[in-house]
């Protein structure tokens, strides 16, 4: 019974905004932070030393760092098991 209720309240609170036609603007932190930063005047005093060609190359990098730290999490969990 308890999770019949559990259910119907994670699909009411899913389907609430659909119903009620609440307009959501998806915007990042990011570009609210960088916003934020740029309405102050601050201007960065240090250059990245080196920056990636393209959008894809930084995207490799992102998933290459994220599956050595996936990796390296698993052998250590994996060694504490044992």
């Amino acid at each position: 019974m308890t999770n019949r209720i559990l259910l119907a309240m994670a699909v009411l609170v899913m389907a609430a905004p659909l119903l009620l036609g609440i307009d959501g603007e998806f915007s990042g932190s990011d570009g609210q932070a960088q916003a934020a930063i740029a309405a102050t005047g601050y201007r960065p005093w240090a250059q990245p030393l080196w920056s990636p060609p393209s959008q894809e190359v930084e995207s490799l990098l992102f998933a290459v760092q994220a599956a050595l730290g996936g990796l390296g999490l698993g052998y250590v969990l994996g060694r504490r098991r044992r």
